[in-house]
């Protein structure tokens, strides 16, 4: 029977008791040839063969092996392997922040200010992916953002004010006392009731002064629109549904008409009209509200809808050059006759 042994994240002082277990009885033992366990291993006693039916491997050697091949028997196996696979990641991956931080000249200057804006790049990326639907890039860009997480963590810890460990163990702590209707005795039968209980347990957990204390001013507009509205419908105002909230969009619209129809014609490089801007912001306030009531995240709309006019506008000036035609000296009539082949060959597609 062929049989693979976890080893751990690579560590000696890691190996998992029923991995030693199996490895003990099982005589001569296959090893990767870059596993960094085999000194230890010959150290107690156990052979290496590279023919043995038994392979053992640590980290992501373990986890090549997995892939490799079909094994009759894996240890641990079931839940527990999974379980195996998860902590050595994880381990594997504070390991390695650790050595960036003391062998690497750019990561050993980096502090929690210098950090951030790239927490923030990797958080949109991640943001990208799924608005993408790209399933490859979604897994690529979460490690990128998960070692955000370890690197930050890893500074917390060097200044004393927590580790990883703290990190995590605060966040479970944190979802169980907001879950009642799973860990306690609450009742919440729907997504809906859920969102209420997060927002009462998180009002008292945080002891907010008011209904919008300490909402984070760096959010995206969009965002910030969004949590402001959800902070007042944690107290009750909010509309039941989109529709509700429709009447204040048409009317923000009207409004909006009205005061450009009021302005003076802007010009390029001056402040636009007092009276636009506050209806232009009013309208996409509203908006943001249907957008929430629909369920619609406004910032990845938004983005999606971006990109949509960027393809159809790459699109229709790869159709105008095909016809021999530039598309950028086209007048508006015949642009827009451009972008609208360019959309109906996009839909099809």
């Amino acid at each position: 029977m062929a049989t693979l042994v976890a080893l751990g994240p690579g560590d000696p002082d890691l190996v998992p008791l029923a991995a030693w277990r199996a490895i003990e009885t099982a005589g001569p033992v296959a090893v990767p040839e870059d596993e960094p366990l085999a000194g230890w291993l010959g150290e107690h006693g156990i052979a290496i063969d590279p023919g043995a039916p038994v392979a053992a491997a640590s980290g992501e050697r373990f986890r090549r092996l997995l892939a490799e091949r079909d094994w009759d028997h894996v240890v641990p196996g079931g839940e527990a392997l999974r379980t195996q696979l998860l902590a050595d990641a994880m381990v594997g991956l504070q390991r390695l922040t650790e050595r960036l931080r003391v062998d690497c000249p750019w990561d050993r200057e980096q502090t929690a200010a210098t950090i951030v804006p790239h927490t923030i790049e990797e958080a949109y990326e991640v943001a990208e992916a799924v608005g993408h639907a790209d399933t490859a890039k979604l897994v690529d860009e979460l490690g990128d953002l998960l070692f955000q997480t370890f690197f930050l963590a890893l500074l917390c810890e060097e200044e004393g004010t927590g580790d990883l460990a703290e990190v995590a163990g605060g966040i479970a702590e944190k979802l169980v006392r907001r879950h009642p209707h799973v860990f306690g005795e609450r009742e919440a039968a729907t997504a809906g009731a859920v969102r209420r209980n997060w927002e009462q347990i998180k009002r008292e957990d945080e002891g907010r002064a008011g209904i919008f204390h300490d909402v984070p001013g760096v959010l995206p507009a969009l965002l910030h629109a969004r949590k402001v509205q959800r902070r007042a419908a944690a107290v009750g105002f909010d509309w039941e549904a989109w529709d509700g909230a429709w009447p204040q969009l048409e009317s923000e619209l009207s409004e909006l008409r009205a005061a450009l129809d009021a302005a003076p014609a802007p010009r390029p490089e001056h402040e636009p009209d007092a009276g636009v801007v506050a209806e232009a912001g009013d309208l996409l306030f509203a908006a943001v509200n249907v957008a929430r009531l629909a369920n619609v995240d406004p910032e990845l709309a938004l983005r999606a809808a971006a990109a949509r006019f960027r393809s159809r506008v790459e699109e229709a000036e790869r159709l105008a050059a095909e016809a021999g035609e530039t598309w950028a000296e086209l007048d508006l009539d015949a642009q827009d006759a451009w972008y609208r082949r360019a959309k109906d060959a996009l839909h099809r597609a």
